[in-house]
């Protein structure tokens, strides 16, 4: 019995597998000067630097707040739910009505944190820009 012709690139097998990285510090091909800090995009002194660890900090102070915030918020939604015993006796298309309001009214709570959250991150960002400028 004969095998069917292969076809030309069944007959060469899969290509090789190539792993693909970025340029390593110092290899060949990487210019052997140093960028500046400013095209690096790194602190250029010691003031900006100080600055930036300030922002991420103010940031991260920002993010801790709204997150307790918002997981105090929707303890407090949950519990208003549980204690009100009507709310799981009314039906909306056969769905009890705390069920709905558990499912769905958590959802404008967390848009509303979510926009409170960006315009005062944005603020923060604005201020460490003016401080930089300003430098």
């Amino acid at each position: 019995m004969t095998e069917p012709p292969r076809d030309r690139a069944d007959a060469a097998g899969p290509p090789p597998r190539v792993r693909v990285t970025a340029p390593r510090p110092g290899a060949a091909g990487t210019s052997a000067r140093p960028l500046p800090p400013s095209a690096r995009g790194g602190p250029t002194s010691d003031i900006a630097g100080v600055y930036v660890r300030s922002l991420i900090r103010s940031q991260l102070r920002l993010a801790i707040v709204f997150a307790v915030g918002f997981a105090a918020a929707t303890t407090l939604f949950v519990l208003a739910i549980a204690l009100v015993p009507a709310l799981d006796s009314s039906f909306v298309f056969g769905v009890p009505a705390s069920w709905l309001l558990l499912g769905v009214g958590v959802y404008p709570l967390a848009l509303t944190v979510a926009g409170l959250y960006v315009r005062a991150a944005a603020r923060n960002e604005a201020r460490y820009r003016s401080l930089t400028e300003a430098e």
